[in-house]
C-alpha cells in the first residue's frame, strides 16, 4: 500500500454495501470474458509507438445482448454514441441528447445503488449536472491535441471501441507479484485509441455506470480539494480511487488497482 495511506474503513463499509447491491454487474467467465495476456512495457506520456503484448483484444466475448436489456446499460451506450473525442471540438448538445441524458440519470437514481447512495446522505440529484457531465469525461475519453488520451476508464467504452477497431489493448500494468487474472473487477492496463498511446489507463470491469457514478460521487462530495485519492477495499481488491475537480465541476475520476484477489488481506495475517 502506498506508504502513509490508511484504507478508509468507513467508505470501504458503503462501498462494499453497494457492491452488494449492484444486481446489474456482469458476471466475469459469464456475461464477459477477458484476456489479460502480457505485462505492457513502459511507455511515455505522447509516445506514439508502443509495443505491443496482447495480440488479442481484451474483451474476447461480451453478452452485448444482455447489456441492451439492462436499462441503465443501454441508455448509457445510447449516450457513448453522442460524445466527441477531440476536447477541441465544441459539442453541439442537441435537444434529443440532452433527453438521452434525462433518460439515463433518471434510470440510474431509479436504482438500488443510487437509492443508497443518497440514503447515506450522499445526495445525488439531476441538478448536480456540473458533476455529472463530468463523467462523460471520464467514462467517454478525450484526445488532447492529438498526443494524449485523457479520461476514458470505463470497461463498456473500451469494449465498444474496441470492437469498431478505434482501440488497440497493449497489455496490463501490474507489479512482479500481483498478476490481474480475468475474474478481477479493476484493471491497470495501457492501450493505443485513434492511435493515440495511453501509457497507464484503468477502469473497472463488469460494473454497472450508476455504480461507478455511485461511488466517485460520494468520493467528489467528500471535500471541495482539487484532488482527493482514498484506499479502500472493495470485494477481492484494494484500490485507490482518485477524483480531480475543475471547479465545482468532476475533471477526472479513476480506481486504481494497488491488489486483487484478497492479497492485501493475507500479506496482513502473515
Amino acid at each position: 500500500m502506498p506508504k502513509g495511506r490508511t484504507v478508509n474503513q468507513e467508505l470501504s463499509t458503503i462501498f462494499n454495501e453497494l457492491w452488494s447491491l449492484d444486481v446489474n454487474r456482469m458476471t466475469p467467465g459469464i456475461d464477459y470474458t477477458i484476456s489479460v495476456q502480457g505485462r505492457a512495457s513502459f511507455v511515455s506520456q505522447g509516445s506514439h509507438t508502443v509495443q505491443d503484448h496482447a495480440s488479442q483484444p481484451l474483451f474476447s466475448n461480451v453478452n452485448e445482448s444482455k447489456l441492451r436489456n439492462i436499462t441503465t446499460f443501454s441508455r448509457f451506450m445510447t449516450l457513448l454514441d453522442n460524445y466527441e473525442r477531440s476536447t477541441g471540438v465544441t459539442e453541439q448538445v442537441t435537444t434529443e441528447e440532452l433527453t438521452e441524458m434525462d433518460l439515463f440519470l433518471d434510470a440510474v437514481l431509479e436504482t438500488k445503488v443510487m437509492k443508497v447512495c443518497r440514503a447515506h446522505q450522499y445526495l445525488v440529484r439531476k441538478g448536480q449536472s456540473n458533476l455529472l457531465l463530468g463523467f462523460e469525461h471520464v467514462f467517454v475519453g478525450e484526445t488532447k491535441s492529438g498526443t494524449e488520451i485523457i479520461g476514458f476508464h470505463n470497461w463498456v467504452q473500451f469494449y465498444l471501441q474496441e470492437k469498431n477497431q478505434h482501440l488497440d489493448y497493449k497489455g496490463y500494468k501490474a507489479r512482479e507479484h500481483d498478476l490481474p487474472d480475468q475474474d478481477d473487477h479493476v484493471l491497470n492496463l495501457q492501450f493505443s485509441w485513434h492511435g493515440v498511446v495511453k501509457p497507464v489507463g484503468s477502469a473497472f470491469i463488469g460494473t454497472s455506470p450508476e455504480f461507478e457514478m455511485a461511488v466517485f460521487t460520494i468520493v467528489f462530495l467528500m471535500n471541495t480539494e482539487r484532488s482527493t485519492t482514498v484506499v479502500v477495499n472493495i470485494d477481492q481488491c484494494q484500490m485507490e480511487l482518485v477524483v480531480i475537480r475543475h471547479g465545482r465541476s468532476l475533471g477526472t475520476a479513476y480506481p486504481k488497482l494497488l491488489s486483487s484477489n484478497g492479497r492485501h488481506v493475507r500479506q496482513h495475517a502473515h
